[in-house]
């Protein structure tokens, strides 16, 4: 997404710009694809079953943050290289920029959320209050949720609103005289937006990594121990695989908070080539953590295979 502390850019499309811009619109399209079939597959089961269980409650939330988050990071982008003096209307600047805000943290926290519960559920600790939490997490799923998601909305707010103040500091600095002033407010709105910012990318860093640390953990010790009893090599297999998932998830995660922070770095610069590949992982993040998360549920990869199946018996009878 364009750096939501800029004013909005100048036209300049060039076939530099359009390349890039046509990467970013097959990576968010992609992504809206896989986000939707899991909306809809899940949507589909909570009408047959009249229920979800907490982990389909957390994938259909996380699918639908995702979803909206790809589509007003493209419109926003979109606005901002083809058409930039929509972005000088300040509702249509202010509604994309809070939203895109909005669906972001939502997705860093469903995923903080996500990362946690499997921890939870599947690793193996006799710590008493790990013991407890895996007792009591189905109940807490809901609020936990509901939780992330005013907690997403107030800051997309606060946020929003402090980039629209700094968005009219920026245009009045240009009028008036005391410019001493208006720098310093200018300073105190972006250190608050940057510290806001970065409060919502570290905190779900952490939970992310500590979640997959200790499940990484949970699955290696539990190797170790099948192994010594000689226990059946599918079950070791089984748990390196495990691991292995966890591992890559690790990986990928750990570059995308990168990513994130690199944004805020770069939100008072020029767009340059740096500032673009980070805009390209950003984007297809959503798509291909989501991509994994469907092989690694078995409604999910089932009603993806029929399709692919179906769609390859029309192919071949044509």
């Amino acid at each position: 997404m364009e750096a939501p502390f800029s004013p909005p850019p100048q036209s300049n499309v060039t076939s530099y710009g359009v390349m890039a811009l046509a990467i970013i619109t097959l990576e968010v399209f992609a992504g809206m694809w896989i986000n939707s079939f899991i909306i809809c597959v899940l949507c589909i089961a909570w009408v047959k079953k009249k229920t979800l269980n907490s982990n389909e409650k957390i994938l259909l939330l996380l699918g639908c943050s995702r979803f909206w988050y790809l589509c007003f990071t493209w419109i926003y982008r979109f606005l901002s290289k083809i058409y930039p003096n929509f972005l000088y209307v300040q509702t249509i600047r202010q509604l994309v920029r809070s939203l895109a805000a909005f669906f972001n943290y939502s997705n860093l926290w469903v995923t903080a959320c996500l990362c946690g519960f499997y921890c939870i559920k599947i690793a193996n600790f006799r710590n008493s209050f790990f013991i407890y939490l895996k007792v009591k997490i189905d109940r807490m799923v809901p609020w936990l949720l509901l939780g992330s998601e005013i907690s997403a909305l107030v800051i997309g707010i606060v946020i929003g609103d402090l980039n629209e103040t700094l968005q009219r500091n920026n245009i009045t600095s240009t009028y008036q005289g005391n410019f001493w002033e208006v720098s310093l407010r200018k300073d105190k709105h972006l250190l608050s937006s940057f510290l806001l910012s970065g409060f919502v990318f570290t905190t779900s860093f952490m939970v992310v990594i500590l979640a997959a640390v200790s499940l990484l953990f949970s699955l290696w010790r539990h190797k170790r121990t099948m192994q010594t009893n000689s226990m059946k090599d599918l079950s070791v297999d089984a748990h390196i695989r495990a691991m292995k998932s966890v591992l890559s998830f690790l990986v990928m995660y750990s570059i995308n908070f990168v990513c994130l922070v690199l944004t805020i770095i770069y939100a008072t610069k020029k767009e340059n080539i740096m500032a673009l590949l980070i805009y390209l992982y950003l984007c297809a993040f959503p798509g291909v953590h989501s991509l994994i998360l469907i092989f690694s549920n078995p409604k999910l990869e089932k009603a993806l295979l029929k399709i692919v199946a179906s769609v390859k018996c029309e192919f071949l009878m044509k």
